[in-house]
């Protein structure tokens, strides 16, 4: 770590070496000159960053050793750093004058999952989960990406102090895939301790856009996600007396096909909803009716009034159910939210704002008008909730090369999703024009005059 003790002083030489100034008597940026030095930032130091961090993924609250060099390499940038936070979350904040309180967010984790990407560095990591069980490990939502862009924001922004006024706080939060980091960070005092910030921004990298594209809403940027974890008992019994017991897989079977009328038959047809049962576990042995079915469901909606009365019918029909198919009184079907985080909603006229930002500062073709694709969820939510009273502000970076998509669309392989073995993003796109997006929203909403 020494050769990189001097990293600040680097990347002002560097950007001392280009026409960062538009004259000498104001502070325009020449965001060429910020491009050019993003890039050699990322050949001579973010590269290898992003690949030890792309070979090390840890599971959610667990980790350690990323929050470690997360928290060191922030400090080598000239951050003052507080570990612990919420768990294995980092807090690093950066004075540089009067101005606003800017947070900016990138999340850690890894998924349970075992890689297949083919890369070089692909990785080979396992890891023991909090339920003791060892898994395999993956960064297959690109939070790698995230975790390496801010780095690279963090040095630039030191650098180039006289450009801006202001704090940035940054945050790097543990369990994003779990929806529980950004809580506990909060319900840890993060603003409390370090104070409300008048902003909050945050990126995720895409594998549904091209590389060298941000997107970002003037409205919801993601959907809500709940997990819910249903239990439906039984009476054990032989597979060849069924009359002497009652059938948990047959029960829990039925209600995997009830809650499909949830969305069909309850929910206003132009509201979107997903009811996904991802795990269905029973039983032991071919000829063994058992005692306990257990199912795992993902819940999305992108209306909290949806997301209320998708949980409240899903524990209806549930419940129901059970009594439907002959359990007792004291043998209930238990249906429990386990996870949960709300709509992610960006504060319009800062998107509006930054939206603006992104076209004038990246280049007017780099930016797409954004378009829900899917139902993904994010606990960022969580920092921006109304009742925070903070705007917030969160976009997506382009992490799949165009060819990946002209290929697919000739008959080539499919482009992997998130969460699939097979993801992979295209690393030195995604990583500089993230870091070039977050420097250019510190630069508008804190300049330096």
């Amino acid at each position: 770590m020494k050769l990189f003790r001097t990293a600040s002083a680097a990347i002002a030489l560097a950007l001392a070496s280009t026409p960062v100034l538009a004259s000498a008597d104001d502070h325009t940026v020449d965001h060429s000159a910020i491009k050019a030095a993003v890039e050699a930032e990322y050949d001579s130091y973010l590269a290898p960053l992003f690949v030890h961090f792309h070979k090390n993924p840890e599971l959610s609250f667990l980790e350690n050793q990323t929050a470690a060099r997360m928290a060191q390499e922030l400090r080598d940038a000239g951050v003052e750093v507080t570990e612990g936070v919420g768990g294995t979350g980092v807090v690093g904040m950066l004075e540089n004058g009067d101005g606003p309180l800017i947070l900016m967010r990138a999340d850690m984790d890894g998924l349970p999952v075992s890689e297949k990407s083919g890369l070089d560095y692909a990785s080979t990591a396992t890891q023991v989960g909090q339920d003791g069980k060892e898994y395999p490990v993956m960064h297959a939502c690109g939070h790698d990406v995230h975790i390496t862009s801010l780095v690279g924001t963090a040095r630039q922004l030191v650098a180039m102090k006289d450009h801006w006024k202001g704090t940035v706080m940054f945050i790097v939060q543990p369990a994003e895939e779990r929806v529980g980091g950004a809580k506990a960070m909060l319900e840890d005092g993060l603003y409390e301790r370090f104070g409300k910030p008048d902003y909050a921004l945050a990126f995720h990298v895409a594998s549904v856009l091209p590389t060298g594209k941000v997107s970002a809403a003037e409205g919801i940027q993601y959907s809500s996600a709940d997990s819910v974890d249903i239990k439906v008992p039984g009476i054990g019994a032989h597979g060849a007396s069924p009359h002497a017991g009652r059938d948990p897989v047959y029960i829990a079977s039925q209600i995997v096909t009830a809650l499909q009328s949830i969305v069909s038959r309850e929910v206003q047809p132009l509201q979107p909803a997903v009811i996904t049962v991802g795990s269905f576990h029973s039983g032991s042995k071919h000829n063994i009716i058992s005692d306990l079915a257990e199912l795992q469901l993902t819940v999305r909606a992108n209306d909290e009034k949806v997301r209320a009365q998708l949980l409240e019918s899903i524990e209806r029909i549930a419940v129901n159910t059970g009594k439907a198919h002959g359990l007792p009184d004291d043998m209930p079907v238990e249906v429990v939210v386990s996870e949960g985080t709300p709509v992610t909603y960006n504060d319009v006229a800062l998107a509006k704002r930054l939206n603006a930002v992104m076209k004038r500062d990246l280049g007017e073709d780099a930016f797409l008008e954004f378009r829900q694709q899917g139902m993904g969820a994010e606990d960022f939510s969580y920092f921006v909730a109304e009742d925070m009273g903070v705007p917030g502000y969160y976009f997506a970076v382009g992490g799949t090369p165009q060819e990946a998509f002209d290929a697919a669309e000739n008959g080539g392989p499919a482009v992997p999703s998130h969460h699939s073995p097979l993801f992979k993003i295209e690393p030195r796109p995604s990583v500089t024009l993230g870091t070039r997006a977050m420097v250019a929203a510190v630069l508008d909403l804190a300049p330096a005059e």
